[in-house]
């Protein structure tokens, strides 16, 4: 990347930081904003170092995302609605895997069912940041916000296992090569294992040294971001997987660390949220142009539906009897956008398939792509409106202003809420 696409990146980082709550009144979201300057910049970049950049960049920025939402799943405070909770991670959550993979095998015609897999579970998991605005909209019930935030820091962890089951059986179906089913399962547990050690005993520690005043505090939340890291990368280095290990020391580090727990993970958190604005600039450059050429009637088809029915119909499976209304059912399903976690999956496709991963990693992008747009731009708008008819007294649940200040950054995901309920 020249030294002239570097200084655009840095002053258009410069420029969101500055003017983003006036943009994102203007219903322009972060990522709609660096994907487009991505695509401008497509061609500034060395294509292959680039996609090495990006698998490095996404990777570790997943690697904190998983940390830094499970550190934050207060057990006490969603227990009034575990029930939900799971519903849409117990049940939605793989009714939505399977209609994605039947979906992909039906429409793009899959070369075999683990490729159908392989989609549909990429494309599964929810990404609160695309649609940041309904998160922190004050006007939507905190109980919604809470439900839907909390939904997309735990599905992609959950889902995990399942996208590196699909691609092993893949390569194992195309003779590339790879582990097979059970060396990936094993992977699965040595990586939660090794996160669940990594992050409790970091904790523990951070905990410990706190009270004995021997933590400055100007480095504590470097440190924390350093465990995130090496949850990850320990598994790695040990043959399990760093994802489940990051996701697995996030909730290990929340349950031991104590009260101030919360306090560093916001460091983890605020450079997340840089580090992720630099991977959807890199998603536009590189990510977008693969469409070139492959796009037609059937990929587009999947995607929308991929955003729509695939998605909103096991919501609305899951949450009979839940006793939410129509109107909400419609809005919870609606808000599930594409993001992070479908990017590193399709990396780790071309990681693991190399060429033969194309029509796989040219629907993620797709359906990522228009889930930036159409997330992007439906949010603000939708929000107020389902906002001014859950509180006909005009009277809508506000967060409070540490809660507010944190929810403005880029990329942010909100914390479990309490009060207000859904119509």
């Amino acid at each position: 990347m020249t030294s002239g696409a570097l200084a655009v990146i840095a002053a258009v980082v410069f420029a969101w930081g500055a003017f983003s709550a006036k943009l994102e009144r203007a219903d322009l979201t972060a990522p709609m904003v660096f994907v487009g300057i991505g695509v401008l910049l497509a061609g500034a970049s060395d294509t292959d170092a680039g996609t090495a950049g990006i698998a490095v960049l996404t990777e570790v920025t997943l690697a904190w995302v998983l940390f830094s939402d499970a550190s934050r799943v207060g057990l006490r405070e969603l227990r009034g609605d575990a029930g939900l909770f799971g519903r849409l991670l117990g049940l939605a959550l793989p009714m939505t895997v399977l209609f994605g993979a039947t979906a992909a095998w039906a429409v793009l015609d899959a070369p075999a069912p683990w490729y159908a897999l392989l989609i549909g579970a990429a494309l599964a998991p929810t990404d609160a940041a695309l649609g940041a605005v309904v998160i922190t909209h004050p006007a939507v019930p905190a109980r919604i916000r809470r439900i839907l935030n909390v939904e997309s820091g735990l599905n992609d962890g959950i889902v995990t296992p399942v996208v590196l089951l699909a691609l092993a059986g893949a390569a194992t179906t195309t003779g590339h090569g790879g582990p097979n089913a059970v060396a990936a399962a094993l992977q699965l547990l040595g990586g939660a294992l090794i996160g669940a050690a990594v992050g409790g005993t970091g904790g523990w520690l951070l905990r410990a040294a706190g009270r004995r005043g021997w933590t400055d505090d100007s480095f504590a939340g470097p440190a924390v971001l350093a465990l995130a890291l090496s949850a990850y990368l320990v598994a790695v280095a040990g043959h399990g997987n760093g994802f489940v290990a990051a996701f697995a020391g996030g909730i290990a580090f929340g349950h031991v660390a104590g009260r101030g727990g919360p306090r560093e993970v916001f460091y983890v958190e605020e450079t997340a949220g840089l580090a992720s604005l630099l991977v959807w600039l890199l998603f536009g450059a590189f990510a977008v142009p693969l469409l070139y050429g492959q796009l037609d009637v059937a990929l587009l088809l999947y995607a929308v539906l991929s955003l729509t029915a695939v998605r909103m119909i096991p919501v609305a499976l899951s949450l009979i009897g839940a006793r939410l209304g129509g109107r909400t059912v419609l809005f919870v399903g609606w808000f599930g956008p594409r993001g992070l976690a479908s990017v590193v999956f399709a990396l780790l496709a071309v990681e693991h398939l190399g060429e033969r991963a194309g029509p796989a990693v040219a629907a993620i992008v797709l359906t990522v792509l228009l889930s930036v747009v159409a997330h992007g731009v439906s949010a603000g708008p939708w929000a107020a409106r389902y906002g001014a008819r859950s509180h006909p007294s005009g009277a809508p649940a506000v967060p409070g202003p540490a809660a507010a200040a944190r929810l403005r950054r880029p990329g942010a995901t909100a914390p479990a809420a309490t009060g207000g309920e859904a119509p």
